[in-house]
């Protein structure tokens, strides 16, 4: 395909049109940066710790909180079924096992003794021979093996 000579004319003429507003612009632009290369510099490391101060706000603001999952075994019992006749292989009597029902509600020893009108003393026998009898270590293994046994819902 052959371009007219009228044409190519054309093409060069917009070129080196092209080419001198790109000159010009270069010229202002360098004109400009050489008028006000302080301002600009000025402005320039103003920005940056303007960056840098909220970068910094934000790290002390930031809540350092530490999120610790643990997983423990839970055992579920479906049925609330009392398991009588290992009550009675246990030889707990009527007393022992009211204190464990309330172990298991969580009161204290205080307040066992409160609930069933007993000496704290009285109560802290009745642990005691709760824990040999079930032989166990403490409340929350009493629990823990009074449910296994389905002595308690």
């Amino acid at each position: 395909m052959t371009v007219s000579k009228e044409r190519q004319h054309i093409f060069i003429y917009a070129a080196a049109l092209a080419a001198l507003v790109l000159f010009l612009k270069w010229m202002e632009w360098k004109f400009l940066l050489a008028n006000n290369s302080i301002e600009i510099y000025i402005g320039l490391i103003a920005l940056f710790f303007t960056i840098l101060g909220i970068w910094i706000a934000k790290q002390l603001i930031k809540p350092k909180v530490e999120i610790k999952v643990v997983e423990k075994e839970v055992l579920v019992y479906p049925s609330p079924e009392i398991d009588e006749a290992m009550i009675e292989k246990l030889e707990l009597s009527a007393r022992e096992y009211e204190i464990l029902q309330l172990i298991a509600k969580g009161l204290s020893n205080d307040g066992i003794a409160k609930t069933v009108f007993l000496s704290v003393s009285t109560v802290k026998t009745h642990v005691s021979n709760l824990y040999f009898k079930l032989d166990v270590k403490s409340r929350t293994q009493a629990i823990e093996k009074a449910k296994q046994l389905k002595i308690i819902a």
